[in-house]
């Protein structure tokens, strides 16, 4: 290794709550504008990590166990016309577990911030886990 590749690695900090954000935007800027069209109204959000109530309902055992998170209706959930008093689709993307999973793997963080990105989305059109798995096995 190079004296200079050694001095960029040694300047380098984990990205910041709003850097964080931002790479989630660029993620979802590079999606298809058909399957972005169809995301109108989710909101993302980017968290440290999921609250308690969160990690007790999704039967984590440890506050690094869950990467993203959707809640809301799905598309195919969804009634005719809007309702009041109804939160919006909302996609939580976890950055210290997405961290801690990116440190172990051999994937670039950006890869890693789509793959959780698409697949809480996925939630959105309706798509089981066991769906996505199966889109994403015949993709590799």
């Amino acid at each position: 290794m190079t004296e200079a590749e050694i001095a960029r690695l040694s300047a380098l900090a984990a990205p910041s709550l709003a850097e964080f954000e931002a790479l989630a935007q660029a993620a979802f800027d590079t999606l298809p504008a058909d399957f972005r069209k169809l995301c109108e109204g989710v909101v993302v959000k980017v968290e440290d990590f999921p609250d308690d109530a969160t990690l007790d309902q999704m039967g984590c055992e440890s506050e690094f166990d869950l990467l993203g998170l959707f809640r809301g209706r799905g598309l195919a959930h969804a009634p005719a016309t809007l309702e009041t008093g109804v939160a919006p689709n909302m996609v939580w993307l976890y950055r210290r577990p997405i961290l801690d999973y990116w440190a172990d793997h051999e994937e670039t963080l950006g890869s890693v911030v789509t793959h959780v990105l698409v697949h809480e989305i996925g939630h959105h059109f309706g798509l089981s886990d066991a769906d996505m798995e199966s889109i994403e096995a015949r993709a590799d």
